[in-house]
């Protein structure tokens, strides 16, 4: 990734982590994922994001579809964001995200959990 990508990567994840902060801040905590992931995706539209919701993501091996996940959100086709509504972020969810970015090909994914009064961010990188 050379400069210029991983700055507009940047960009683009300081909007969507100001996307979270404000639905966390309307909703606050207490409520399933679902909803929180539909809060986004409406916060995201409002700042003129293109995001697609529960978008698949085929996980091949030897050439051949091994599985498929859905994604929470997936941004601008470059950004994954997994949202979380849990007592704490734990390293299987880390792993879940590192598993998105390599079946996808994207290099970062956003990890948001909304289960603590303030919103927290975890960047989870891909290489």
């Amino acid at each position: 990734m050379n400069t210029d990508e991983r700055e507009a990567l940047n960009r683009l994840s300081g909007k969507v982590i100001g996307a979270a902060q404000a639905v966390s801040s309307g909703l606050g905590c207490g409520f399933l994922e679902k909803v929180y992931e539909n809060a986004m995706m409406v916060e995201l539209e409002r700042r003129e994001l293109r995001a697609d919701q529960q978008r698949p993501i085929t996980v091949r091996y030897g050439g051949r579809i091994v599985g498929e996940y859905l994604a929470d959100i997936v941004v601008e086709d470059r950004l994954i964001v997994e949202l979380k509504a849990v007592s704490g972020i734990e390293s299987v969810h880390e792993a879940q995200c590192l598993n998105y970015l390599k079946a996808s090909g994207l290099r970062l994914c956003l990890l948001l959990n909304f289960a603590r009064p303030r919103v927290d961010v975890r960047r989870i990188i891909n290489g």
